[in-house]
């Protein structure tokens, strides 16, 4: 009962600071963060930590406005964070729950196409393309189709280094399975000036577009990106959401929201941990969750107009119609979830998404649209 007593406590803080942060009252911001200093470690409850991590990514803003300065890129930085996105992808069932829904969804809507090409505004390390390009290279047939890659890189994400790796491991996976491979990355601020890069009129007859927007992680671009995929009309786009992706919230309750998921997704990886060695989960909490929580406050705080719709009636007012999943999508959900060695992961059907739920707590959805 203390226990709950004193969760109560921090999120009631949390909340406070962060309209204290959002109106620029920053000396009492302070003082509430310093007062959370005694509640919280960087150890302990997965609910504790993940607090901890909130009153961070506040504490950052209050000392850089709203711009997230990220540290200067290190080569060994990012051997860490892929590190820790490799771990975090064998132990835990998130990572491949989400890539192998959104590929197989992916690979069905561009059957049969000469041309592939993948508008991604989620690049990440680009790790889920490998597996597409290796299902599309098992598949055979008569002619391989080739693969472009486009990415929108939002400004702080990715920097040049990040983005020269993760291009020289495609193009370098690409050529062992023996696919035409090709790989560009556009600032996504250049979406608004509508470079003649894109159009729909360069776009081949064959070609078969496919878009990877995660909806709910990027508020301010959402309306110039919508307009752009309307023109752009692929055969799908796929969206995987984390817990914390709700456009309609205050940016206060989006911080409580933000603690909430990752406390659950913490929860569900210590569960995971207990069969494995505690080294993990810290490299995965350090390198991939503390920065993915500091990102998803920081993006919250610059969005122009703080609470919009539901990202799902945006869609829908647009003119995109949600995409059923497959029988052999779902049924490929299932078989990842359930070779998890721990119990209490589930996947759950909610409307046209699929669901992964630990102890009934969703972590991630993925859903398919068209317009």
């Amino acid at each position: 009962h203390h226990h709950h007593y004193q969760q109560a406590v921090v999120v009631d803080h949390l909340y406070k600071a962060a309209e204290l942060v959002q109106t620029g009252n920053s000396i009492l911001a302070h003082e509430i963060l310093a007062r959370l200093n005694h509640h919280l470690s960087p150890v302990g409850r997965p609910f504790h930590r993940a607090a901890f991590h909130c009153k961070e990514a506040l504490q950052q803003l209050l000392r850089n406005g709203d711009a997230p300065h990220p540290p200067p890129p290190s080569p060994f930085g990012l051997v860490f964070k892929v590190g820790a996105y490799k771990l975090f992808s064998e132990i835990s069932p998130v990572v491949q729950f989400a890539n192998f829904t959104a590929n197989q969804a992916v690979l069905e809507a561009v059957d049969g196409f000469d041309a592939i090409h993948i508008v991604d505004f989620d690049i990440g390390y680009g790790v889920q393309w490998a597996s597409l390009m290796q299902e599309i290279g098992l598949r055979g047939g008569s002619s391989t189709p080739s693969v472009k890659i486009t990415a929108f890189i939002s400004p702080g994400t990715h920097d040049q280094l990040e983005l020269g790796l993760i291009r020289e491991n495609l193009i370098h996976f690409a050529s062992e399975v023996n696919i035409p491979f090709e790989f560009q990355a556009i600032g996504i601020d250049s979406l608004g000036s509508s470079g003649p890069w894109l159009l729909p009129e360069s776009k081949a007859e064959d070609e078969g577009v496919a878009v990877n927007l995660p909806f709910g992680s990027l508020p301010s671009s959402m309306p110039s990106i919508l307009s752009f995929l309307k023109r752009l009309s692929p055969r799908i786009v796929v969206s995987v959401e984390t817990g914390c992706d709700r456009t309609d919230l205050s940016f206060a309750d989006h911080v409580v929201h933000v603690l909430q998921s990752h406390s659950d997704l913490l929860e569900s990886l210590d569960a995971v941990n207990l069969h494995m060695n505690n080294d993990a989960l810290q490299k995965i909490e350090r390198f991939l969750l503390k920065p993915a929580i500091e990102r998803a406050v920081a993006a919250r705080f610059r969005s122009p107009d703080k609470a919009q719709q539901h990202w799902k009636s945006l869609l829908l007012s647009c003119g995109f119609s949600p995409v059923m999943f497959s029988s052999l999508t779902e049924s490929q959900a299932e078989c990842v979830v359930k070779r998890s060695p721990v119990r209490g992961f589930r996947v759950e059907k909610s409307q046209s998404s699929l669901l992964l739920c630990w102890q009934k707590k969703e972590l991630l959805s993925v859903s398919a649209w068209r317009c």
